[in-house]
């Protein structure tokens, strides 16, 4: 590769064109700097392209499907329900390109310049970018690292793209697969296979822990359960997998509870999370080292351990959420600008697209008491709103913990119908500190989901209406 002939100077170098680094970009160029963001693949990164953006378009279908297939105790009889999966993946992508067109529009209106090519350090204040016309010189004042994440690899099931395929190939397949086995019952497991499910796939999720979603309230894992269950998904919690051999299907052999059994699968998806993409970057070369995980440790203002060297989203340790990567773009652009601005993670909504949708923000009951709080809490089930009824689906419930001598606002979790979008006044709630008398005075609209909110919180102070409650 031919070294170029010039050295391009800016002020402001953005690293990964995901949802953190073009938010970064933005907001800088806004605030008056000269900014070149990097990208080596497309614009918007993993979210975008093959991940929370084309999952959900999956998503809604199957659950459309489902709802449709369900209408006939509502009266509504339709038959003959099929799947056209290459409009379905015509009409996916069609929504994948133009949120890339926008952003890049986007970019081009705040004067932000592209460089399509991979990024590494060679010395404090300047980098390479191997592109296709050669390698491209740039000094930068500033540079915002924000390369994201890929899947993880398990060794036992080495990824060929045809039998054992990742989250990629999972969101663009040209057949909904008979029989189609997930390894792993994080969010992206859950998510994937209860819409394969939905769609026709005979779904098993193999997770070798012993619990579904540990982590999360006791209630919604229970409620995510019964609904897997009932789709039907089969769950093998407290298992492992082994790969006996791939070709055209895949045979599996799994061991669960002192029993082995033997499946046979015509996909198999590897889900096991993600690592930072870092190793890459030669940061040695700029004198930053990442930890054994691959992580670059920042201080509150997004600021690694070299002066003028921010790392954003992915990369950072914390829950790899877009929104958390967008937020920290914004905080960073920020600092670099001399504005005063820092980050916490005190109030990051989480959500999983399952059926029904999960989305949680603040403190579990069991983190809140492990913390020293005194807790109260209170839970409304969605069975008793009427809204919930109406649309056919009344599984779930809200909870609400607080701090039972400060009467704040201490974590709010969902699961049911629309969780995504009532998790925002909860995610309010927890920021803002807000007192659970100022969730139990608001009026809500009726009849809406978002009563729940307002019930569960009378439902903590032992005052809610709509279910009783020994006093």
């Amino acid at each position: 590769m031919v070294v170029g002939d010039f050295t391009t100077s800016v002020e402001t170098v953005v690293v990964g064109g995901g949802p953190g680094g073009y938010v970064a970009a933005i907001r800088a160029a806004q605030l008056g700097r000269d900014v070149t963001l990097i990208e080596r693949d497309r614009l918007g990164g993993m979210c975008l392209n093959w991940g929370c953006i084309p999952s959900k378009a999956l998503i809604e279908v199957s659950g459309l499907k489902s709802a449709i297939e369900g209408a006939a105790e509502m009266g509504l009889l339709v038959s003959d329900v099929r799947v056209d999966v290459q409009k379905l993946q015509s009409w996916k992508n069609g929504i994948v390109e133009k949120l890339r067109h926008g952003i890049a529009a986007l970019l081009d209106k705040n004067s932000v310049e592209r460089i399509e090519g991979t990024a590494s350090f060679s010395e404090p204040g300047k980098l390479y970018v191997d592109t296709r016309q050669g390698l491209q010189r740039i000094e930068y004042e500033d540079v915002v690292i924000a390369t994201g994440s890929r899947p993880i690899q398990l060794p036992d099931f080495p990824v060929d793209g045809n039998t054992v395929i990742d989250v990629e190939t999972a969101l663009s397949l040209p057949d909904i697969p008979q029989r189609f086995v997930i390894i792993g019952a994080g969010s992206v497991g859950v998510e994937i296979g209860t819409a394969y499910a939905r769609l026709g796939s005979r779904v098993t999720i193999i997770e070798a822990r012993e619990e579904l979603l540990p982590d999360f309230e006791p209630e919604i894992r229970r409620v995510l359960k019964q609904t897997l269950l009932h789709i039907p998904v089969d769950l093998r919690l407290g298992a492992r997998a082994e790969l006996l051999d791939s070709g055209d299907t895949a045979n599996i052999l799994v061991h669960q509870g002192g029993k082995t059994e033997e499946l046979v699968a015509d996909k198999v998806l590897v889900a096991v999370g993600h690592r930072p993409t870092t190793a890459e970057l030669g940061l040695e070369k700029i004198g930053l080292a990442a930890d054994e995980h691959g992580f670059i440790k920042v201080d509150e203002r997004l600021q690694t351990s070299v002066k003028n060297v921010y790392a954003i989203g992915d990369i950072v340790a914390g829950p790899m959420l877009a929104h958390r990567a967008s937020h920290m773009g914004k905080i960073a652009a920020e600092v670099i600008s001399g504005v005063k601005s820092a980050f916490d993670n005190l109030a990051i909504p989480g959500v999983i697209f399952s059926d029904p949708e999960i989305a949680t923000v603040g403190l579990t009951e069991a983190q809140a008491e492990e913390q020293g709080y005194t807790v109260k809490s209170g839970v409304f089930p969605f069975k008793a709103l009427g809204r919930a009824l109406t649309l056919g689906e009344s599984a779930g419930m809200t909870k609400i913990v607080s701090d039972a001598e400060a009467g704040t606002v201490l974590g709010v979790h969902i699961i049911g119908p629309h969780a995504s979008d009532l998790i925002a006044e909860g995610a309010l709630a927890v920021e803002t500190a807000a007192h659970i008398e100022d969730l139990l005075f608001t009026i809500h609209a009726h009849p809406t989901l978002s009563e729940g909110l307002g019930e569960a919180a009378e439902a903590v102070e032992k005052k809610a209406i709509h279910i009783f409650q020994a006093v």
